[in-house]
């Protein structure tokens, strides 16, 4: 207990607790609460197959189409007269019972117009297997 002095000569007992030992008391819970307490992992277990998956039993089919730098568009070197034998061209594939790969090797010239108008008509006939070759003579 601690005694404070006033004006008058009698002392007077200071009535206030003294909560240094209680704060000290809670940061020892504190400390002891984080310590217990589980980590949380982010992270999802995932039962992956074990070995290697079996080879291909064929090579899957490639279909090139080149795009020159006037906009001319090649369908496995066949040059194709306009954009609707393109079209033809993409639903005849998409019809197929395996679907094969579509590669589309732009000309370093070619303006980006008409490698989007493919790319779009190939978006329009629902192909999904598509790769654009050549792109590091662009870097």
């Amino acid at each position: 207990m601690s005694m404070t002095l006033n004006s008058s000569d009698e002392p007077q007992v200071m009535v206030e607790m003294n909560t240094t030992p209680l704060i000290d008391v809670m940061l020892v819970l504190l400390i002891m609460l984080i310590i217990t307490i589980p980590i949380q992992l982010h992270s999802v277990n995932l039962d992956m197959p074990v070995g290697n998956p079996p080879p291909p039993l064929a090579p899957p089919e490639i279909v090139q189409v080149r795009i020159e730098g006037n906009g001319e568009v090649y369908w496995n070197g066949e040059r194709l007269s306009d954009h609707a034998s393109l079209e033809q061209q993409l639903a005849d594939l998409k019809r197929q019972a395996v679907v094969p790969e579509l590669h589309i090797r732009p000309d370093r010239a070619v303006s980006y117009r008409h490698v989007a108008g493919v790319m779009a008509a190939v978006q329009r006939n629902g192909l999904t297997k598509v790769g654009l070759v050549g792109s590091e003579q662009f870097l």
